[in-house]
């Protein structure tokens, strides 16, 4: 992997972390935050600071370091993990966020505003830190020792220093040696041990023979304070991490040294003496006593270690723990490969293509009426469709991701307005095409910051209406019919009908004496330059949002409704097709023309008989047993001319395709059925924008296109020219 590949990789995997940590620190303020939780936010950041030092990205190590020494005193119970820290973090994050898409955007150093944002961020951390900001450097501190305090009374069976090096990788540059200093140290007492980490070696063609990538964990027994191994350091405190653990260590001390240990799998006895708490003699004794009891019983290593007295149990544990993250983490990486997006979608194109040319081999096939042809191309048939819906899950993704974004925005929002506001998720695990994920945030954002603004009330109007002085936003997702609803609802106060038409009045969007149903009211939010708010804020009051979320919306063959009640709340209901690519189609024809149905849609085929062909000049409907089914013809929808006009072969039959969409159920009267297709979407040029009840085109094994029909426009077509259905089922 070359540099470059290796960057980019950070930059992805640093993000990924960053919402981690916004998330569980989200997370600490509904619930109570638990050691895991700590230790999951504490490690996320150690990371991200371990992985800029690598590419030599200071202002992230800088900052990050910062943050990293207050979650250490949060994880270790010295400093308690309050809201007004919980901003801060949140606020850190953020700034790590911007530190790294600044250096995505291949700037050398951040901007003076960003600097400055991050000194004001590291004076409020460092209040937590216990040293005041004028006195603070920016650069990290070096040597970090273990507290005198003892805790609980407990320590670790060793008499001797622990000290763990870790030098930078300059510090071959800087003119120093690090063998120099463990020479020098061994005149003030004797290394009994010495451990070589290696875990920062870089591949061989990325290897830097100037550069250090080793560290070192020593035992070391001599009578001398700390003072004077810290003075053996002192040269070298600036290319260097040096951790200090002064003789009978308390065991928190040797636990954390675990958990900092490489990702790499070790035996047990590797990780014990690695840490300092075990020694190779008392290794050999434990394996040779489980080797004896082997024939009798068969006792893990680690409880004849403890039985012996060579280390504590809690230690042990920390040992066992380690070894299962680390092959949680390896098997999780096994099992997980990033593709990069535009390899996945050349994929789906090539797929889409294969598609076609398998429809194009079966016709063949069916015209030579030669067996093996056909049961070959059925065979290849089926295989493809196999191909074509692992490829198109390949891109499926949970809707969660974005929702919980959300968290972060509504707890914002919230103390910017002087709301208190919860947010409910459901639906998380709801999957949907990629490309509909990336597109649709932008959407969910702007409704949910108007929910916010004008939907929930404010607490004394909650408390006169006998509401709950929390207001709540809801984010919901469910499939129904092939696509995808997804729902932004709120408890406040509702749509306000008058005061909507009223403003749509006074700005001309529809004429004074227009009678509109209430949805039709609804709708008119949605008009470009349409609000009702008294005033411009930070969150709306310019007429823009709304338009831009329909037009987003439309864009991705998706739709939006309004259900509102006042006093109780609003409902926005986006549906949005599963996916943007292949889908199952039903084949119908018109004349010469060919349409396909989305499958999903498609409820059941009729024939249309002639009774309901004699009516339907009148009133476009049928009785479909009991039920009052409005219809719509193709022909005249898309001004097809008659079949007798073109060719002679038509024989008066039609056929109706019964389709639901939205819990709306029409016919379309079409002439001939062909049944099931494979259908990979072609998008429309913009020459064909104007025309409605298109959603696209795909291409026919004949080579000949199709036009994709877009049943929400036929929906809406036959919704305008019902009749009411009064006493229809008795004419």
């Amino acid at each position: 992997m070359n540099l470059d590949a290796a960057l980019q990789t950070f930059l992805v995997e640093s993000r990924e972390l960053l919402e981690d940590m916004e998330s569980r620190l989200l997370q600490t303020e509904s619930e109570a935050a638990d050691a895991d939780t700590i230790n999951a936010i504490f490690r996320a950041a150690h990371t991200i600071k371990g992985s800029a030092g690598l590419f030599g990205l200071d202002d992230v190590v800088k900052f990050t370091h910062v943050v990293e020494s207050v979650l250490d005193k949060v994880r270790d119970g010295n400093v308690p993990l309050d809201s007004n820290l919980a901003d801060i973090f949140l606020e850190s994050c953020d700034q790590i966020s911007a530190l790294v898409d600044n250096v995505a955007n291949g700037n050398d150093a951040p901007d003076a505003a960003l600097e400055q944002k991050g000194s004001g961020l590291i004076d409020r951390l460092n209040v937590y830190l216990g040293v005041a900001p004028q006195a603070v450097a920016v650069a990290a501190p070096t040597v970090v020792a273990a507290p005198e305090i003892e805790r609980s009374g407990i320590v670790a069976d060793t008499d001797n220093w622990h000290i763990s090096l870790r030098f930078g990788t300059d510090v071959f540059r800087n003119g120093m040696d690090p063998l120099a200093f463990m020479r020098y140290l061994r005149t003030l007492g004797e290394i009994v041990a010495v451990s070589t980490i290696s875990d920062a070696l870089p591949a061989f063609d990325a290897f830097d023979a100037e550069s250090c990538y080793l560290g070192f964990e020593i035992n070391f027994k001599s009578d001398v304070d700390k003072a004077a191994i810290e003075g053996v350091f002192e040269f070298v405190r600036e290319d260097a991490r040096i951790t200090i653990l002064s003789p009978r260590s308390c065991i928190a001390d040797y636990i954390e040294l675990i958990r900092n240990l490489p990702e790499e799998e070790m035996l047990l006895g590797d990780i014990l003496i690695k840490c300092g708490t075990l020694s190779e003699q008392e290794l050999n004794v434990g394996l040779n006593a489980q080797a004896e009891l082997a024939e009798e019983i068969s006792l893990p290593l680690g409880s004849i270690l403890i039985g012996n007295g060579a280390v504590q149990a809690d230690v042990v544990e920390a040992a066992v723990e380690k070894q299962q993250q680390v092959k949680d983490a390896k098997n999780k990486q096994q099992r997980l490969i990033r593709i990069d997006a535009d390899k996945l979608d050349h994929l789906i194109g090539l797929i889409g293509e294969l598609v076609i040319a398998g429809a194009g081999a079966n016709l063949i096939a069916k015209r030579s009426a030669i067996s093996e042809m056909l049961e070959a191309g059925e065979l290849m048939g089926n295989l493809i469709e196999e191909v074509r819906d692992t490829a198109l899950s390949i891109r499926m993704v949970q809707i969660g991701e974005t929702f919980s974004r959300f968290q972060r925005v509504v707890r914002d929002v919230s103390k910017e307005i002087g709301k208190d506001i919860g947010l409910i998720i459901n639906g998380a695990e709801t999957e949907l095409d990629k490309t509909v994920v990336e597109k649709i945030g932008d959407p969910l954002m702007h409704l949910v910051r108007n929910s916010m603004d004008h939907g929930i009330e404010k607490a004394e109007v909650r408390a006169e209406r006998g509401k709950p002085l929390q207001g709540t936003i809801e984010l919901n997702a469910f499939h129904d019919s092939g696509s995808i609803v997804i729902e932004v609802s709120d408890d406040g106060g509702g749509l306000n009908k008058d005061r909507i038409l009223s403003k749509a009045i006074e700005k001309g969007i529809v004429p004074a004496n227009h009678n509109l149903s209430d949805p039709e009211i609804y709708k008119l939010i949605f008009a470009a330059g349409f609000s009702t708010a008294e005033q411009v804020t930070n969150l709306s009051g310019r007429g823009v949002g709304m338009d831009v979320v329909r037009q987003n919306i439309e864009a991705l063959r998706g739709t939006i409704s309004i259900a509102s009640e006042m006093g109780v709340g609003s409902t926005m209901s986006i549906r949005l097709p599963l996916t943007l690519a292949i889908i199952d189609g039903f084949l119908v024809q018109v004349g010469r023309s060919a349409f396909v149905i989305p499958l999903d849609m498609v409820v059941e085929c009729i024939e249309l008989n002639t009774n309901d062909r004699d009516q339907e000049q009148l009133r476009n409907y049928i009785n479909l047993r009991g039920e009052v089914l409005p219809y719509i013809r193709l022909r005249e929808f898309f001004e097809i001319g008659k079949e007798s006009e073109i060719d002679g072969r038509f024989d008066g039959r039609e056929n109706i395709v019964v389709v639901r969409y939205a819990g709306v159920k029409v016919g379309i009267v079409v002439d001939t059925l062909h049944g099931e297709f494979q259908t990979v979407i072609k998008p429309m040029g913009k020459i064909f924008s104007h025309i409605r009840g298109i959603g696209g085109s795909t291409i026919l094994a004949t080579g000949e296109v199709a036009l994709i029909i877009d049943i929400r426009s036929l929906i809406e077509k036959v919704q305008a020219n019902e009749p009411q259905p009064l006493q229809l089922l008795n004419e």
